[in-house]
Order: C-alpha cells, then structure tokens, then sequence
C-alpha cells in the first residue's frame, strides 16, 4: 500500500528541468508543481521570504548598536532625524523624508562646514543598515583618508530617504554626499545595503544626478568590492565635478583594453 501511494505521488510532484540551475542563484526558479500548484516546501519558503521582508521594512534602527560598531572607526558621529515621527508616516510621506526637521538643522550648525564628503544612513530596511553600513564604511574609510579627503562627521538620518543626503550636504557645504540606505527589500533580499552618491548636493538633485552601488550583503556585493565601487566613483565624480548618468563605472572596459 505504502509502495503504491508512493508512487502516485511521484505522478502528481513534477520536478522541474531547471532544479539543477538552482545552486548557481538565489532567484525563485525550478519550483516544480504537486498537481495544479507549487510544492509545500516552496510555498513555505516563499512565505517564510515574505515575512522576512515585512519585517525589514517596519523594524527599526537601533542607533546606540549602530553607533558603537562605528566609535571604533576614530570618526565623529552625528544623530538627526527627518521630518518624519515615526515608521508609520515614514512609508505614508517619502517627501517628508527628504528633508530634516528643525531641531536637526540647528545641530548642523556646529559641524565643519565645506568638507569633501560627508556620509550618512538609514532607509527602508533598517536590518541592512544595522547589518551593513559600518562594515563598508570600515573599508571606505582608509582608503579616502589615504588619498586626503576632507570628510565631515558621519551623520546617522533617522527617517531618511535618499534625497535626505542632498539637505544634509548642501547645510554643510560639502562637495560630494553619500548615503548608505537599506533598499527597498525584495522576497530574496530582505537585507540588501544601497549607497548613493552625488556631487554638489543639492535638493533641486534628481535621482539623474545620483550613482547607486546596490545590492551590498554578504550574499551579494561583499563589502570590499563595494567599497572599491563607491571609491572609484567618487574620485571620477570629484574629477569630472559631476555625478550621475554621465559617470560610468568603466574598470573592466579598461582592464580590457576597451575603455
């Protein structure tokens, strides 16, 4: 009897030609079928996926744990927060997001005013940043004091989406900006760590005017390579004084004899 559902099972669950494609992507591909559906197993990844992603986007930055695993990189830190008061407003309103709130603009005022860079984070999945951004600023750091840049304290943006570094940079005067924000999560990557540069900030910047490095997690970018990236494009930025569509990442085209 055992032997005979066995095999009648084997008739509904239909492998899928792809399966052995799976080791080489996280991509939700080869799911095969059990009748007129997916299998169990991938409907409860799925879900399992989904969930990861809800909680992502309403978790929330811990600052104090942030901050500490930054104090050991020798950089002043500065705390501000958006127009926005709470999670709930900060998915409702992204314009509010882009700008600070007064309390924010007066702590600006002390700060050094005209440096080469300033960076800053915060975003739609806290879990990246808090997972993320100290790692890659860890690795971006020495390699921008090597070659004297002047960089302003590191500012940690509560409520901040992308634009919110074009407030920040052009308060201080800072010849480039960058944000390190948890991206939008996807149902395979709850995690993913986004970094946008832009020269002249200022809050009339579109997102033309933007480079963005993505995609930065253990699973995806590594750290150093993104850290590479975002160098890379910051001395072609400070170069060429211009950021966005105009700059390309042409390393490889280079290295190839090509660019």
């Amino acid at each position: 009897m055992k032997t005979q559902l066995t095999k009648q099972m084997k008739k509904v669950v239909s492998v899928d030609p792809w399966l052995a494609l799976k080791e080489f992507t996280t991509a939700r591909i080869a799911l095969g079928r059990a009748g007129s559906s997916i299998r169990t197993e991938d409907w409860l990844a799925f879900k399992l996926d989904h969930a990861k992603a809800r909680d992502a986007v309403h978790s929330e930055l811990d600052e104090a744990v942030l901050e500490s695993c930054l104090t050991g990189l020798n950089s002043q830190i500065i705390h501000v927060q958006s127009q926005i008061n709470s999670k709930s407003d900060y998915l409702k309103r992204p314009d509010l997001g882009r700008f600070l709130n007064t309390d924010s603009i007066a702590r600006l005022n002390n700060i050094q005013h005209g440096a080469d860079l300033v960076i800053i984070s915060e975003g739609l999945s806290a879990m990246a940043v808090q997972s993320h951004a100290s790692h890659v600023v860890s690795a971006l750091l020495p390699m921008l004091k090597s070659s004297n840049w002047s960089l302003a304290p590191i500012i940690v943006a509560k409520y901040g989406r992308v634009a919110i570094e074009d407030d920040i940079g052009a308060r201080l005067h800072a010849k480039m900006a960058i944000i390190l924000i948890g991206e939008r999560p996807g149902l395979r990557s709850s995690d993913s760590l986004g970094a946008y540069l832009v020269f002249g900030p200022k809050t009339s910047n579109t997102d033309a005017n933007r480079n963005c490095i993505s995609n930065i997690r253990e699973s995806g970018l590594s750290y150093e390579k993104a850290a590479e990236t975002i160098y890379y494009l910051l001395n072609e930025a400070k170069s060429r004084q211009l950021s966005g569509v105009q700059i390309k990442d042409n390393r490889t085209l280079v290295e190839l004899g090509i660019g």
